[in-house]
């Protein structure tokens, strides 16, 4: 049998999502059927973070999928807080962080927060004029890491009820689609489930 050397990758990267952290006490999630580990949140990131920088093949991209820090801080003022504390442990990652947002980045910031803040990774888009978004207001470009392979950070909350004003042609479309599809009074429900849940 030949022994071939192994081939090298192309590019690594890394992935990491919900790290939903808050300086708070464990808890549970809404319908209290997960528990949730928000300050220790760090600690699983800073393992990845080794991890990733002690592969043969380092990482030269981490994708963070989005809910970077919980919901919770909003309500305590922490926000901003929790962000630089997290986003601090990232300032460590082998390669540039490409951030999508979630639910709870938008239960933390308004949208024009978000465009200015750390979380808007769109400086690391590929020059090219297709990978500017038509509108200023959303939150999307491509790269590509190695030629053949192209990476596109969405916005997935552009037709949304979070971080658009109700006044906006998005929250209005948003909604409609929401009350035909959903019967739950709290739209923020998905279908299917009990109204008194939250998420």
């Amino acid at each position: 049998m030949d022994h071939c050397p192994p081939e090298q990758p192309l590019f690594t990267f890394g992935v990491i999502a919900d790290v939903q952290y808050a300086d708070v006490d464990d808890g549970y999630n809404y319908s209290r059927t997960r528990k949730r580990y928000y300050r220790s949140s760090l600690e699983l990131l800073r393992k990845a973070q080794k991890r990733w920088s002690e592969s043969a093949a380092k990482p030269e991209f981490i994708l963070q999928l989005g809910d970077i820090i919980d919901g919770l801080n909003q309500s305590r003022g922490a926000s901003e807080l929790a962000l630089n504390t997290v986003l601090r442990e990232f300032g460590s990652s082998p390669g540039e962080v490409h951030h999508v947002w979630g639910n709870h980045e938008f239960y933390n910031f308004s949208r024009s927060a978000l465009l200015s803040s750390r979380l808007n990774s769109s400086s690391l888009a590929d020059c090219s004029p297709t990978g500017t978004p038509a509108r200023p207001d959303i939150y999307a470009y491509q790269f590509c890491p190695f030629p053949g392979f192209r990476f596109v950070v969405m916005d997935a909350y552009d037709i949304s009820l979070l971080g658009r004003p109700e006044s906006t042609e998005q929250y209005r479309s948003a909604l409609d689609q929401l009350k035909l599809y959903n019967n739950n009074e709290d739209l923020n429900c998905p279908p299917g489930t009990s109204s008194t849940l939250l998420f």
